[in-house]
């Protein structure tokens, strides 16, 4: 006789386990500990099989009969329900194993030795904030051009235009990374060119007038603040390194015999080792300092983490901001770059090739590899050099206006 509800209810558990029959094969297990187990006996080739369809109640006695009549189906069509039962939980395996988090926290994990540190920060933040939460769990096989731009689309929507470029950038390099490894065939971010709204190009301000340059050196030799942050900002227009690399300059770092300031490849951005000439005005500075900071790993430790902690991020920002300087439209900490790069070119004809060797930027030979990081050393020191003079002659000038600025022009 069929089961009912009441009459499952009413089992009562034994000894040992017992089954009690339903009907077409189904039934269900009484285990001594009250648990009631719906199973289902069939044959396939002639062989006697079973399939378990979970616990009652949690599954009822509708919805065993259900899955039952399911395998009943596939019976009549020649096909094991054992098998596709296996076969479905396999490719269920499979998808979340290929899911976009999945695939995307290992491109991640292979790319971030590649990157600097704030990139791979970024990078992170963009993919655990904005594409993993309405993508994650998807196959990346499955996802389609429109599910990418409607992730887009609501980072657009809240004004982050740029974050979104940066989206579908990363988003394609994931999928390509997918293809490469054989879990999708394609990258349907390929087909959203020109479906976000265009990206502004903002610049970084900076200073690239000599004279307007003279007033800020001259407001730098001003500053009021702390000897660490004045000694900072003092240095960032003689050495133009990027801002995260002038703020974790190490003590270990520095050959004040040799005059050098040698950044190992983990700190650059482009991963390659980098050498700063010091001109002497720099290295007065830093003699200066270094009964302040010398017993801390950093020349400019963070003001209450002074062993284990460098200066904050926004450290030359707010320096700058504090003499006046407006940072989001005249000069900003990553403006000394631009500053040193126009003038060394336009005013004192340096050479483009030293210069951009100087900004640590990767400089090709004509058979497409990188110059090492000693090349041209002898000239950039001295170029160096003549940039520092060149920024004293400019403070001079701009303090005392009858004192005419020399011809630092050089003959290249």
């Amino acid at each position: 006789m069929a089961l009912t509800d009441s009459k499952i209810r009413n089992l009562k558990p034994r000894d040992k386990t017992y089954r009690v029959a339903d009907e077409k094969g189904l039934y269900l297990e009484v285990f001594p500990n009250s648990s009631k187990y719906w199973r289902h006996k069939y044959r396939f080739n002639g062989k006697e099989k079973r399939l378990a369809y979970g616990v009652y109640p949690e599954v009822t006695l509708k919805e065993a009969r259900s899955k039952r009549d399911t395998s009943r189906k596939l019976l009549e069509h020649d096909t094991d329900p054992g098998a596709a039962k296996l076969a479905k939980k396999a490719a269920i395996s499979e998808a979340a194993a290929n899911s976009f988090q999945i695939v995307a926290l290992e491109w991640y994990e292979k790319q971030k030795p590649t990157w600097a540190t704030s990139t791979a920060k970024k990078r992170k933040a963009l993919i655990d904030n904005d594409l993993i939460p309405w993508l994650g769990k998807r196959p990346v096989s499955d996802i389609s051009a429109a599910e990418i731009l409607t992730t887009l689309q609501r980072i657009e929507n809240r004004g982050a235009k740029e974050t979104a470029h940066n989206g579908r950038q990363v988003a394609s390099q994931i999928f390509r990374y997918a293809r490469l490894t054989q879990r999708c065939t394609h990258d349907p971010v390929q087909d959203l060119k020109g479906a976000l709204s265009p990206k502004q190009t903002n610049h970084r301000p900076a200073i690239t007038e000599p004279a307007e340059l003279g007033k800020l050196l001259v407001a730098i030799d001003e500053y009021q603040g702390t000897h660490i942050v004045r000694s900072l900002l003092a240095l960032c227009p003689l050495l133009f390194q990027r801002p995260g690399e002038m703020i974790a300059m190490e003590w270990q770092e520095i050959d004040l015999e040799s005059g050098e300031w040698q950044l190992p490849a983990d700190k650059m951005k482009m991963k390659t080792a980098h050498l700063v000439p010091l001109p002497q005005q720099a290295i007065a500075i830093i003699k200066d300092l270094h009964p302040l900071t010398g017993q801390s790993r950093y020349v400019f430790p963070n003001q209450s983490k002074r062993r284990t902690h460098h200066a904050s991020n926004g450290t030359i920002n707010k320096a700058l901001q504090n003499i006046g300087i407006d940072t989001k439209t005249v000069h900003c900490a990553h403006g000394f770059r631009a500053t040193a790069r126009t003038i060394l070119d336009e005013q004192l004809g340096f050479r483009a090739e030293w210069i951009e060797h100087q900004l640590a930027h990767q400089v090709r030979d004509t058979l497409g590899r990188a110059y090492n990081r000693t090349k041209h050393l002898p000239q950039r020191a001295e170029m160096m050099q003549k940039w520092a003079d060149y920024l004293d002659t400019l403070k001079i000038e701009t303090s005392q206006s009858n004192i005419l600025v020399g011809n630092f022009s050089k003959e290249i």
